[in-house]
C-alpha cells in the first residue's frame, strides 16, 4: 500500500448567513479539491460563549458546521491563503495527513 501526504483543514462556522454556500462552492467548483464534508452540529459555542443548540422546541437556523477538506500540501496552502480573507480569525484548523493511494 503506498501512501501520499496531505494537509486536513477543518473550518468550524455556524450555518447563519451564506459564507457556508460560498465555501462549497469555491472549493468543489474552483478549486476542486480531493475531497470535502460538511458536519452539522447539534450544539457547540465559540470564542464569543454564545451557544448554538438545536432542541425539539427550538429548530435553530444558526447551529455549528463543520467543514472538512483535503488535498495535497502545496494546493492547500495557496487556498487557505485565498480562504484567509473570507474566514473570521481562530476559526481554522489544519495538520499533516497520509492517505493511502491504492
Amino acid at each position: 500500500m503506498t501512501h501520499s501526504e496531505i494537509t486536513m483543514v477543518r473550518i468550524y462556522l455556524t450555518e447563519a448567513g451564506d459564507l457556508q454556500k460560498m465555501l462549497l462552492a469555491k472549493l468543489h467548483d474552483e478549486e476542486k479539491v480531493r475531497g470535502v464534508t460538511v458536519f452539522r452540529g447539534v450544539s457547540g459555542f465559540g470564542r464569543s460563549g454564545v451557544v448554538h443548540s438545536s432542541s425539539l422546541l427550538d429548530l435553530s437556523l444558526d447551529l455549528p458546521l463543520v467543514i472538512e477538506f483535503f488535498d495535497k500540501p502545496e494546493k492547500v496552502k495557496r487556498i487557505m491563503s485565498h480562504l484567509k480573507k473570507l474566514l473570521p480569525p481562530g476559526h481554522v484548523v489544519s495538520w499533516k495527513a497520509r492517505i493511502n493511494e491504492n
